[in-house]
């Protein structure tokens, strides 16, 4: 089995839509999405129908998915994220919202290997940023690969009985990492639609089950295009300038 792991797609189409071609070329089974799949860019309708089309085999929600869908207020958001949030809500279909608000909560265990969540298996909203983050989330991990997303930062930790090793963004398109038997994991492919670790290509990553293996990719895209749409839709011009930036 190989998976296509999906996060943050944050409504960005373009970006989705280069991910998903080159995952095409490469070849998956199915798609895991770890939520956020609306919030700051221009196209929700558009990314719901590419994900829905997908049909993942597991899926959970994201904080802006629950707000944009009208599930939880805004509180924690900063002035951007709101505004973003109140104008995905005006332009999604009901169809749409309710679909999203359908969404259910993190982690859902996939298979043997595979366990997925949006923050944390500790807490769907928790941020994991550091060592110590990384290691209650991997000691309250049921399987030995957690797939998280929420930070917008690739990044793969591992622990063992002896070690607790990290590695962040690798400047390659394309980097694996190999799962060793007694070890657990906990990867974030990074985000689709707008990353956060100053490279702006797109981030998505393919998990083969049968190799023990995550392969990360970034994949380039017409960011001008997305860019131009969330100016057209009125949307913050900072929410078009960090595409560029990948910040």
């Amino acid at each position: 089995m190989r998976y296509l792991v999906l996060t943050d797609i944050h409504a960005n189409l373009e970006a989705l839509d280069a991910c998903i071609a080159d995952a095409r070329t490469r070849g998956f089974d199915r798609a895991l999405v770890l939520g956020d799949l609306v919030g700051y860019g221009a196209d929700p309708n558009a990314v719901v129908e590419r994900v829905v089309a997908l049909d993942p085999l597991a899926i959970v929600r994201g904080n802006h998915d629950k707000v944009a869908c009208g599930l939880e207020q805004a509180e924690g958001f900063n002035a951007v994220a709101k505004s973003a949030a109140f104008w995905t809500f005006d332009v999604m279909t009901p169809e749409h919202r309710a679909w999203l608000a359908a969404l259910p909560e993190g982690p859902i265990l996939v298979d043997d290997l595979v366990e997925i969540c949006h923050g944390s298996p500790f807490d769907e909203d928790a941020y994991i940023f550091d060592e110590l983050d990384a290691v209650r989330a991997l000691k309250v991990s049921q399987r030995p690969l957690c797939l998280f997303g929420h930070t917008h930062y690739p990044v793969s930790f591992e622990l063992s009985a002896d070690t607790f090793d990290s590695a962040g963004p690798s400047a390659s398109a394309e980097s694996q990492l190999v799962l060793r038997n007694g070890s657990k994991y906990l990867v974030n492919p990074g985000a689709v639609g707008q990353p956060r670790d100053g490279d702006p290509r797109a981030a998505y990553a393919i998990v083969d089950v049968a190799e023990r293996q995550v392969t990360m990719m970034r994949v380039s895209y017409p960011v001008e295009a997305a860019q131009a749409k969330v100016v057209k839709a009125g949307l913050p011009d900072v929410l078009a300038q960090r595409l560029a930036a990948g910040r």
